[in-house]
């Protein structure tokens, strides 16, 4: 069982999990002294007053220079993690993965490329519903350094919360509560919250944090239905690629020279449900008949029994699917 493998390295415990996630976090802000480093540079060159929020911070240096250290962080953090899972848990790091010998990079791509086609059409039915609403951004030189930065680096950025959330923190969790709704609703729910700073909060309401922890609960499913987090990174590259290449507006986390730009007035209703409660239902029902999921009231709430030493072969080989 994926969710299981945590139980693997035999002096794992859950206090593991909180101090490395500490961890994490310190790494990931290490990750950010380059952009802060940049904003200082320019402040004493040009004589200005140091930007004194965040909000004058994302907006102080070029959108694509600032993409680019926002994004930074998470190679920080991705590299945390990766020492954290090797020399602290003595855990092999495709564990944190997936259940199978290697990753399957088709479910990777089946997933980016059914969410990108996805993403694309409806954005672009929207701009043919309401032209009004859009502005045509695209700048072929800006346009081309983003795609560079974004193709590069924004897969690294949802690869780490993915490997955090839906690998790392579900197996922690796994660990301590021994079932699987446990860590399943745990990491959701931290995974919504944690966007709570998000300009799109300040902008929509808290009912936009129904989308986000949904977002983490549906990406959970996926995860523990197909035994690894492959479809879940596929699915999270495509949303935050595709996003930054399509479309930016100014009260979005990601500011972009990007082809479209949206100067609506943004309402949390529909918009925000429909993903949620039809569109990742679908994308489920999907999945499930491709990769042939059953049995889904075991993997998602069931009972977790601690391996013994002799039982780690035989949980390693029922954790893989048949290809």
């Amino acid at each position: 069982m994926f969710i299981a493998q945590g139980f693997k390295s035999k002096d794992n415990a859950f206090w593991k999990y909180i101090v490395g996630s500490i961890l994490i976090i310190i790494a990931s802000t290490a990750g950010q002294f380059p952009w802060i480093i940049a904003i200082g540079i320019k402040s004493l060159t040009e004589k200005e007053e140091f930007p004194q929020d965040q909000n004058t911070m994302m907006t102080y240096l070029n959108s694509n220079l600032t993409l680019f250290f926002m994004l930074i962080s998470f190679v920080f953090a991705m590299l945390g993690l990766y020492l954290i899972v090797k020399y602290f848990h003595k855990q092999k790091f495709i564990e944190v993965a997936t259940s199978r010998k290697k990753m399957d990079w088709s479910r990777f791509f089946f997933s980016f490329g059914l969410w990108a086609v996805i993403t694309t059409v409806v954005t672009i039915a929207t701009y043919y519903a309401s032209p009004e609403n859009y502005e045509i951004n695209f700048q072929p030189v800006q346009f081309a350094v983003l795609a560079i930065i974004a193709i590069a680096l924004i897969p690294i950025q949802t690869s780490t919360e993915e490997y955090v959330f839906r690998g790392y923190l579900m197996q922690g969790f796994a660990l301590l509560a021994k079932n699987k709704w446990f860590p399943l609703m745990m990491t959701s729910l931290i995974f919504g919250l944690l966007h709570i700073m998000n300009p799109e909060v300040e902008k929509m309401g808290y009912i936009i944090l129904v989308y986000y922890i949904g977002t983490g609960l549906f990406l959970g499913i996926v995860a523990l239905m197909d035994e690894g987090i492959e479809l879940s990174l596929g699915f999270h590259a495509a949303n935050n690629l595709i996003g930054a290449l399509l479309v930016t507006s100014d009260w979005t986390v990601f500011q972009t020279h990007s082809i479209l730009k949206d100067h609506s007035e943004p309402t949390a209703g529909f918009d925000v449900l429909l993903p949620v409660f039809v569109i990742f239902p679908i994308l489920l029902f999907i999945f499930s008949k491709k990769y042939k999921w059953n049995n889904w009231k075991e993997k998602l709430t069931g009972v977790i029994v601690p391996p013994t030493e002799d039982s780690f072969h035989e949980i390693n080989e029922l954790g893989k699917n048949d290809e």
